[in-house]
C-alpha cells in the first residue's frame, strides 16, 4: 500500500507542476492516475480530487467540477478550497443557491477568509432577489390556475390566463412552480372535457415547454400522465392541436437525448445511453401507433413524421430497431391503405399518409448501410408482398401494387428489387388490361414510378406504352388522367436531349395540352391537377413544352395554387414541373475535347434546345415570379423530405439568380425558409439553398431580408459556400453577403467570428483571382470593426503586411477596400503601424496610394500615414527620410475643394512631423532630417 501512496503522491506533484505552467488537460491526466492508485477514502484521496477540480474549473467544465468535489467533501465533509470550487462551478452553471449554500459553509468554518466575503455578498444579493422573483411567479402561478382551469370563468380571461402560464412554463422557475403546484393533473383533466380548441393546445404546449431542457421535469411529466396520454391527445382533426402534441412528443426526445429543436441539432450520445429506455419506450410506442386502427389521418402523418425525423443517424439512430420491432411492414401497411377500401377496421388516412410512409420507408432504408441490415429489410418487403399475393383476392394485388408504388417513391432500389421479381411487372401489365378502374388506376400509378430507370422505361415502352394509349380513351377521368402521365413519362425519356424523341414530333405537346386541360379545369378534383402536375413535369423537359406552358397564365396560376395548398402528395409535380421551367435541374458540363472524342467513338451527343437559352430561362423565371411562385414554394417547404427540398432551393436559387427579382422572394417569405434548407439537408439543396441567401443578402439590406435573430443563423449557410467544393462563383457570392453582414453589428461580427468565418475569408485573400480576392479584403475591411479581429492582426504573423501589399495591386476597389482596412488597423494599433514599415516594400504601397489618381484611395492614404506617425519619432524620421514630404507638399496645394480632406490630413501629417521634431519650418521652406542620427550639437540646432 506504501508503494501505491508514493506513486499517487508522485502523480500528484506532477500533475501541480504542470497545473503552475497552465497545461490543465496534462495536470487531469496525472490527477486522474493519483485517483486510480490512491486509498479509498482517504485524505490523500480528497486532495487528489480537489486538485482535479481546480483544474477542471480552469477548462470551464462545471459538471466534472462539482462531481469532484462532491467526492472529495464525502470525505473531509467542511474543506474550504473544496467548497470554495464547488460554489465557483455552482454559479457558473446557475444554481445559485447551492453556490450561496457553499459560501456561507467556508465563512462559518473560517470567518477570516477575505477571499469568500465579496463572493457571499454577491450570491446573497442574487438568492434574495430570485427568492423574490419565484414569490412573484408563485402568485402568478396561483392567479393563472384560479382562472385558466375554472371552466365557468369568461373565456377571454381564461385564454389569456393559459397563455400566460405558456410563458411561465418557458422559466425554469416557473416551470418549476408550476410542476410542483400540479399544473400536470390539472392539464390531465381539463383534456377530458375542454372545447375551447385554444386553450386545449395551449395546454398541451405548456407541458412541452415543462419538458424542455430538464429531464427530472419531464420524467416526473410521464410518470404522471403516462406515454399513452401524449398519443390520446396527438389523435385529433384539428390540425393546431396535432401539431402543438407533436411538437411536445419532439421536445421530450430532445430533452432525453440532447438535441435541440434547432434542425441542425445533434444528439449527446451519452444522455442516449443514459435514457436509452425512455428513448426506445416512446418510439416503440409511435411506432405501434402508426397503425392504429382508430387514430385519425392527421395523427399518423403527425407520428410517422415523428419517425422520420428521429430515426436516422444523425438524429436517435434508431432505424435498426425499428426494423427490428416490424416496423417497415407498418409502414407498407398505410402505403397499401387505399381510399375506395373503407371498412370499419380500415386506417383513416390523409392525402399526404403514402408520401410520408414513403419518405418514411426511405430514411430508414438510409441506415441500412450495411449488407446485413439491408437483408433484414428487404425480407420484411417480402414477407409483406408474400402475405398479401398468399390470398387469391383482388383487393390483396392491388394493395401490393399500391404498396410498391410507394417504394418506388421512397427506397427506390427496394422498389426496384420488389418489382423486378419473377412474375410482378407481368401481374401490374394484366391489371393495366382489366375492365375493373381502380386495378387501372393503380397499375398506372405502379408504372409510371417504375419508369423512373433507363432500364425500365425501355421495358414500360415496350410492353406498356400501347396499354398506357388505350386506357386513356377509357370514360374514366381518373384512369385517364393516370394514363397520361404514364405516357408523358415515356414521352420525356430522352430528358433535355433535344435529339432523342420516344414519340413522334408534336406528340408531347398534345400531351402536355391534354395535362393542361385537367390542371385548369376548377371541376376536376383535387387529385386530378396533382396528376396532371405529374405529367407536366415529365413533359417540361421538352422546351417546346416550357415555353407554351409559361406563357399560359390559367396553367401558370393553377400549378401555384396547387402548391399553396402545402399537400405533400402535390409536391412532387409541382415542384419538378418548377425546377424544369426555370433550367434549375443539375446540368453536366459538356466539354468540347469530351465532345470531340464522343464524335470519334460515334457515341451519341445530347443538343441543347435553342429555347433553353439564358435569355428564354430568365423570361420563364420573371414570369413565374411575378405570377407568385415564391408563396408556393413556401408552403411546400414544409416537407421533411430531403430531396423535395433540394428541388424547391433549386427554384428560389434560379430566382434569386436574377437580381430585380430577389425582392420579391424576400417579400413573400423566401428567406426565412431557405435557412432550414441550408442547414439540413442534401448536400446539393444546401448549396442550392445557401447560394439564393447569399444572392439576396448581396442585394438587399440584410436587416430587411434577415431581420432580428435571422441575420445570425444566415452566417453559417455562408460559411459552408466557401469551400474548395463549391465554385468561384458561389465562393464569391457568398464572400460579398458576409461582406454586407460584416457591416451589420458587432454582435453578427462576433457570430461569423464564432463559426470560424475570420480564416475562410482570409483564405482567399491569396486567391489567384481578381474578384475573390477583392471580396475578401472588402469583407475583412468590415470585420476589422471588431476589436479580436484587430487582435490577430496584431499577433505573430503577416496579416497586416499583406493588406499593405494589396495596396499596390492594379484593381481599384481591392486597393480601396485595403486602404480602408489598414486605415482601421492604423487608428486601433501602434502594433500595426510598426509592422507595416518591417515589410521590404513599403515605400511602394504608400506612394501608391498618397499618389494614387483616385481621390478616396488618396485620401485613405494620407489617413493611414498620419495614424502611423502619430506620436511615433522613429517611424516618422524613417518615413521623411524618403520623398514621401515632397508628395505630401504636392498634396497640401490641391485646387479642388473636393480634395479639401486629403489637403487637410497631408498638412496634418507635416505639423505631426514637425512637432516630433522630425522636420523644422524655417522662413525659407520645410528642410528635412531635423534630428540626426547622435541628436543635436549645439542649443541653436536643438532650438
Amino acid at each position: 500500500m506504501g508503494v501505491h501512496n508514493e506513486e499517487a503522491e508522485n502523480y500528484k506533484n506532477k500533475g501541480n507542476e504542470a497545473f503552475k505552467s497552465n497545461n490543465y488537460e496534462e495536470a487531469i491526466s496525472l490527477y486522474t492516475k493519483a485517483i486510480n492508485i490512491a486509498e479509498k477514502d482517504s485524505r490523500d484521496m480528497a486532495t487528489y480530487l480537489k486538485n482535479r477540480a481546480a483544474a477542471y474549473l480552469k477548462l470551464n467544465e462545471y459538471d466534472k467540477v462539482i462531481k469532484d468535489c462532491d467526492e472529495s467533501l464525502k470525505i473531509i465533509p467542511e474543506d474550504p478550497k473544496t467548497l470554495f470550487r464547488r460554489s465557483q462551478a455552482l454559479e457558473s452553471v446557475g444554481r445559485f443557491e447551492e453556490a450561496y449554500r457553499d459560501a456561507k459553509t467556508i465563512f462559518t468554518v473560517e470567518p477570516t477568509n477575505k477571499a469568500v466575503q465579496p463572493i457571499l455578498s454577491r450570491l446573497h444579493a442574487i438568492v434574495q432577489e430570485k427568492a423574490r422573483q419565484s414569490a412573484q411567479t408563485s402568485n402568478k402561478v396561483e392567479q393563472m390556475f384560479k382562472i385558466a382551469f375554472e371552466i365557468s370563468e369568461d373565456k377571454e380571461k381564461r385564454e389569456k390566463a393559459m397563455a400566460n402560464l405558456l410563458v411561465l412554463a418557458k422559466e425554469n422557475t416557473g416551470a418549476d412552480i408550476m410542476l410542483k403546484s400540479g399544473v400536470v393533473h390539472k392539464i390531465q383533466q381539463l383534456a377530458k372535457s375542454e372545447k375551447n380548441k385554444d386553450i386545449y393546445v395551449n395546454s398541451i404546449r405548456v407541458i412541452g415547454q415543462l419538458c424542455k431542457r430538464s429531464i427530472e421535469r419531464t420524467k416526473e411529466i410521464i410518470k404522471i400522465v403516462g406515454i399513452p396520454w401524449f398519443l390520446e391527445i396527438i389523435d385529433s382533426d384539428y390540425e393546431e392541436r396535432v401539431s402543438a402534441a407533436q411538437y411536445c412528443l419532439q421536445v421530450i426526445l430532445n430533452t432525453f437525448s440532447g438535441m435541440d429543436t434547432k434542425k441542425d441539432s445533434k444528439p449527446d450520445t451519452k444522455l442516449c445511453e443514459q435514457n436509452n429506455t425512455e428513448i426506445d419506450t416512446l418510439l416503440t410506442c409511435l411506432t405501434y401507433s402508426i397503425t392504429n386502427r382508430v387514430i385519425t389521418g392527421l395523427a399518423r402523418d403527425a407520428i410517422m413524421e415523428l419517425i422520420l425525423r428521429n430515426c436516422h443517424y444523425d438524429a436517435i439512430n434508431w432505424a435498426e430497431r425499428f426494423v427490428e420491432i416490424r416496423g417497415v411492414q407498418r409502414l407498407l401497411e398505410v402505403c397499401s391503405e387505399l381510399e375506395e377500401y373503407k371498412y370499419e377496421s380500415a386506417m383513416n388516412i390523409s392525402p399526404s399518409s403514402r408520401t410520408i410512409a414513403a419518405a418514411c420507408l426511405a430514411r430508414i432504408y438510409e441506415n441500412m448501410y450495411y449488407d446485413q441490415a439491408r437483408e433484414r429489410f428487404n425480407n420484411q418487403v417480402d414477407e409483406f408482398v408474400k402475405d398479401k399475393l398468399l390470398s387469391p383476392d383482388l383487393e390483396s394485388k392491388v394493395r401490393v401494387t399500391v404498396a410498391i408504388t410507394s417504394l418506388l417513391r421512397g427506397p427506390l432500389d427496394v422498389g426496384n428489387y420488389v418489382i423486378s421479381k419473377d412474375g410482378i411487372l407481368e401481374m401490374i401489365l394484366v391489371m393495366a388490361q382489366t375492365e375493373d378502374t381502380l386495378q387501372q388506376k393503380v397499375a398506372c400509378e405502379c408504372l409510371i414510378a417504375a419508369a423512373s430507370k433507363k432500364d425500365k422505361a425501355k421495358t414500360i415502352i415496350n410492353k406498356g406504352a400501347e396499354i398506357l394509349k388505350k386506357l386513356y380513351t377509357c370514360k374514366d377521368d381518373a384512369v385517364r388522367v393516370r394514363a397520361l402521365v404514364g405516357l408523358c413519362k415515356i414521352g420525356s425519356f430522352g430528358g433535355d436531349d433535344a435529339s432523342i424523341r420516344p414519340f413522334a414530333d408534336g406528340s408531347t405537346k398534345k400531351l402536355a395540352e391534354a395535362c393542361r386541360r385537367f390542371l385548369v379545369n376548377p371541376a376536376k378534383e383535387k387529385d386530378m391537377r396533382k396528376w396532371a402536375a405529374e405529367g407536366l413535369s415529365y413533359l417540361t423537359l421538352d422546351a417546346d413544352v416550357k415555353e407554351k406552358l409559361v406563357d399560359d397564365k390559367a396553367a401558370i396560376q393553377a400549378l401555384i395554387e396547387l402548391a399553396k395548398t402545402g399537400d405533400q402528395s402535390c409536391l412532387y409535380g409541382v415542384v419538378t414541373t418548377l425546377v424544369n421551367l426555370c433550367n434549375a435541374y443539375e446540368k453536366q458540363e459538356v466539354m468540347p475535347e469530351m465532345v470531340e472524342l464522343a464524335k470519334f467513338a460515334k457515341h451519341h451527343i445530347p443538343e441543347q434546345h435553342e429555347l433553353d437559352d439564358p435569355d428564354f430561362v430568365n423570361k420563364r423565371l420573371t414570369i413565374l415570379c411575378k405570377a407568385g411562385v415564391t408563396s408556393g414554394l413556401v408552403a411546400l417547404s414544409k416537407t421533411d423530405s430531403h430531396n423535395s427540398r433540394e428541388l424547391i432551393a433549386r427554384v428560389f436559387n434560379a430566382i434569386c439568380s436574377l437580381q430585380e427579382l430577389r425582392g420579391v422572394v424576400v417579400q413573400q417569405g423566401g428567406a426565412k425558409v431557405l435557412i432550414p434548407m441550408a442547414l439540413e439537408g442534401t448536400n446539393n439543396g444546401k448549396k442550392q439553398a445557401a447560394q439564393a441567401l447569399a444572392r439576396i443578402g448581396i442585394t438587399i439590406n440584410p436587416e430587411v431580408a434577415f431581420p432580428g435573430q435571422r441575420n445570425l443563423e444566415v452566417v453559417r449557410p455562408l460559411l459552408a459556400l466557401l469551400h474548395p467544393d463549391c465554385s468561384a462563383l458561389e465562393n464569391f457570392e457568398a464572400l460579398m453577403a458576409l461582406c454586407n453582414l460584416a457591416g451589420m453589428n458587432e454582435t453578427t461580427r462576433n457570430r461569423i467570428l464564432k463559426e470560424g468565418g475570420l480564416s475562410k475569408i482570409e483564405h482567399y485573400l491569396y486567391e489567384d483571382h481578381m474578384m475573390l480576392s477583392r471580396a475578401a479584403i472588402q469583407c475583412i475591411c468590415n470585420l476589422l470593426q471588431s476589436e479580436d479581429v484587430i487582435k490577430t492582426y496584431e499577433g505573430n504573423n503577416d496579416k497586416t503586411k499583406y493588406v499593405y501589399l494589396l495596396c499596390q495591386e492594379e484593381d481599384v476597389d481591392t486597393v480601396m477596400a485595403a486602404a480602408g482596412a489598414l486605415c482601421i488597423l492604423t487608428s486601433a494599433s501602434k502594433v500595426c503601424c510598426r509592422k507595416l514599415l518591417d515589410l521590404e516594400s513599403w515605400l511602394e504601397s504608400l506612394r501608391c496610394l498618397l499618389a494614387n489618381p483616385v481621390k478616396e484611395i488618396q485620401y485613405r492614404g494620407v489617413y493611414m500615414l498620419y495614424n502611423i506617425i502619430s506620436g511615433d519619432q522613429d517611424i516618422a524620421a524613417k518615413i521623411f527620410e524618403t520623398d514621401v514630404m515632397e508628395i505630401l507638399m504636392a498634396l497640401t496645394r490641391l485646387p479642388n475643394p473636393e480634395e479639401a480632406r486629403t489637403k487637410e490630413y497631408a498638412q496634418k501629417c507635416l505639423d505631426a512631423a514637425e512637432k516630433l521634431g522630425v522636420i523644422r519650418k524655417p522662413d525659407e521652406g520645410i528642410i528635412r532630417g531635423a534630428i540626426e542620427e547622435n541628436g543635436p550639437n549645439s542649443e541653436d540646432e536643438a532650438e
